[in-house]
Formats: structure tokens, sequence, C-alpha cells
């Protein structure tokens, strides 16, 4: 008794050590901490740099979206006009049809491609064959180093109605090919699945490494206990990877206006018009095609405020129903 009160005393003094060093190390002043751990800070320096050149600096120019914007009279010279420009867009024919088509698209993308890459992880989890393993995971990720230029001319090689690979198989199997790459119903489904075949592999490899930190020793009193594999993975792996699949959620639905215009516009043509056009390759059409600066700024920023808010709204629904959030 003697021995654990002594051992109890000795633990409270050392946490109390620990919490006086911790204090006294958050009470020092700024520059001396970094001086201290100046390793760090440089190797975080490039990361900080990036993001404030090349995302913060520009912000500058966003108060182009409440002026008539001319060229030749620069940023400050140009006139104010207020919320005129969103106003024009919020008020054009076309507001809801690309809201619609850029809402949907991601909603589709989400659906079909966010659960996949969990699937794919598990399943890989429970290969025992090194081999087999090794030859399936490089099989699925090597469509993430296609570029995007690639995929689509890919995309427009297979499924085209004259020459396609496809369609002629679909054809000599005695069915009548749709028209994929011009059949406004059918532009959704190609990109979303070709996207879905370029990414889903790659995006196992986040899933794949916090499996890794998976107690064994779970695995074998569950063994003991008789549970299946399937109840393994349903009560030991899913929970792990819970975590991450909370913050990943997070960010995929704060972009979800952010869908990206590249594969898009390489994919689009006038017959598809109706079910590609999206809020991105409005903007691009509008400011660099047609030089409408200060008009597809307002567009751009009125996409960035939408896609804040649901971040901010996911996150704050996450961080009540859960303890995973990313703030």
């Amino acid at each position: 008794m003697k021995r654990k009160e002594e051992g109890a005393l000795s633990l409270e003094s050392a946490a109390g050590q620990g919490t006086v060093l911790s204090s006294r190390e958050t009470g020092r002043p700024l520059w001396s901490r970094i001086l201290k751990n100046w390793e760090l800070y440089l190797f975080i320096t490039p990361a900080v740099l990036y993001f404030f050149i090349f995302h913060y600096i520009p912000m500058y120019g966003v108060q182009i979206a409440f002026k008539n914007f001319i060229p030749t009279k620069g940023i400050t010279g140009s006139p104010w006009v207020g919320f005129d420009h969103f106003e024009r867009f919020f008020n054009s024919y076309y507001f809801w049809d690309l809201l619609w088509n850029t809402f949907s698209l991601s909603l589709y993308e989400l659906a079909v491609g966010f659960p996949l890459p969990i699937i794919l992880a598990l399943a890989f989890n429970e290969i025992r064959n090194g081999f087999f393993k090794r030859s399936v995971q490089t099989i699925t990720y090597a469509p993430h180093f296609i570029s995007v230029v690639v995929m689509a001319g890919m995309i427009i090689t297979f499924l085209s109605p004259s020459t396609g690979m496809i369609v002629r198989i679909v054809e000599f199997l005695g069915f009548n090919a749709p028209d994929l790459l011009t059949d406004p119903a059918w532009f959704k489904t190609v990109y979303v699945l070709s996207g879905v075949w370029q990414s889903a592999g790659w995006g196992t490899i986040i899933y794949l490494a916090a499996l890794s930190s998976v107690d064994p020793q779970l695995h074998e009193a569950a063994i003991v206990d008789g549970a299946s594999r399937f109840k393994r993975m349903l009560h030991i792996n899913i929970p792990t990877i819970l975590p991450t699949i909370t913050i990943l959620l997070i960010l995929n639905m704060g972009n979800i206006l952010g869908v990206g215009f590249e594969k898009i516009l390489l994919l689009q043509n006038p017959l598809n018009m109706s079910s590609s056009d999206v809020i991105s390759t409005f903007v691009y059409r509008s400011g660099l095609v047609d030089a409408q600066y200060s008009f597809s700024t307002a567009v751009g920023l009125f996409n960035s405020v939408v896609n804040a808010l649901l971040l901010i709204t996911v996150n704050h629904i996450a961080r009540r129903t859960s303890e995973n959030s990313l703030w």
C-alpha cells in the first residue's frame, strides 16, 4: 500500500511538472518559440508562401466583381457598380440551368465516386495473396496518372459514333448503341464513370493508410469470439476509418460547386450543352472568351461563397453529430 501511494504521488508530481512545463512553453514569446523550432517553421515555409502568393494576394482582384472593370483604367480607376453583376446573373434565364447542372453533376459524382474508394480499400485490406494484391492495386492506381487531355481523347475515341470501340462492341452484341458523346442525357454518366475509373484506385491510398492503424489484437480477439470476416470488417475496420471518411466527406461537400472545367470543356459540344454547361465553364467562357471580367468574377465569387457556406454548414453538422470535424 505504501509503495502504491508513493507511486501515485510520483505520477501526480510528474503530471504537475508536465503541466508546468507546457504552460511555460505556451507562455514563451512567439519569436523564441520560432527560434527554438526553426526547422519545423522552415519546413512549412514553402507551403505558406505558396498559399500566400497564389491564393491570398490574388484576392485583391475580387473587388472587380463590384466594379465595371476597364483594363485601361485598372482596378482602382474602374467605377463601382455595387451588386449589379450579381443581380444580372441571378435574373438571367440560364441561372437555374447552370446551378442545376453543377449541383446534379457534383452530387452524382459524390454518390458514385465517394463510397467506391472505401469499398476498394476494405477489399484490398482483406486480400492475403501479396502478388495478387499488388497487381490489382497497380492496375487501379494507374489511371490516376493519365492527364485530363489524354483521358478526354480516350473517351472521345472509345465512344465515337463512327469508329468508337465500345460502340462497335455494343452493336456487335446486337444492341442499338446510344450517342454517348452528343446526347445530353448521357453526358453526366460518361463524365462521372470516367472520373471514377480514373480516381477511385488512387483514393483508396488514404483509407488503406487509415486501416494500417488497426490493432491486430482486436481482430485476434474477435476471431476468438467467433466473429466472421464480414463482422470484423463491420465492427473494427469501418469504425477505424470513420473519422477519415467524415473529414473527406466534409471537404467534398465544401467543393460541391467546384466542378473542374477542364474535362467538361474538352467533352463539351453544342449538342450536349444543355447538360454539360456548369458554372466553371460559364465563368471561363464569359471571362476569357467574351472578356466580361467583372461579370465572370462576380459569378466565380458567388460560386466560392456558396462552397464556403456549404463547408461551414456540413462541418457544423458533423461536429454536432459526431466527434469528427475540421475545426
